[in-house]
């Protein structure tokens, strides 16, 4: 399924005049979740629209009711602050509920001192429902894991330091 801009806006207008609260949309390149009236009129709700072909910049300015926003993938992580310059900071790409391991009971992903690959994972979001595994991006020993297993964490929010190898 492919997306271009002006459906996209079609489809925005349909639901902002709709009773629906939430919707989610797959593609084979994008996805797009919308949750609207669940939280105060002048929060942000996030939606995770990733790989997508249409113009991101001109969606994100696109205002309706629900303050609809756009978060892009993560880039790359935030550097440790002065005094740590040895570390890289590992930041949550989005708002969720951070977990440590792929179930209750099970060995989590990643303990101080691992040794981690690019592309293992390292944790896993939960975000409406849908559980996102964060993967590393560098080769890296896990220095401290700064965030508690069930707890929510907020877009930037630095979840491990680590020492890239």
């Amino acid at each position: 399924m492919k997306l271009d801009h002006d459906d996209l806006n079609r489809l925005i207008e349909k639901i902002s005049t709709s009773d629906i609260q939430e919707f989610s949309l797959e593609g084979e390149d994008f996805k797009l979740e919308i949750k609207r009236n669940i939280f105060d009129q002048n929060q942000v709700v996030n939606n995770l629209v990733s790989n997508t072909s249409f113009d991101r910049q001109s969606i994100a300015q696109k205002s309706i009711n629900d303050n609809v926003s756009i978060v892009n993938e993560p880039e790359a992580p935030q550097v440790a602050p002065p005094g740590r310059s040895d570390l890289t900071e590992i930041t949550s790409p989005m708002v969720g509920t951070f977990y440590r391991a792929a179930a209750p009971g099970e060995e989590p992903f990643v303990e101080l001192g691992s040794n981690v690959q690019v592309g293992q994972t390292i944790c896993i979001l939960e975000a409406m429902k849908l559980m996102n595994e964060i993967e590393s991006e560098f080769n890296a020993e896990i220095v401290e894991i700064l965030v508690e297993n069930g707890t929510p964490v907020e877009f930037g929010q630095v979840l491990m330091r680590v020492k890239q190898s």
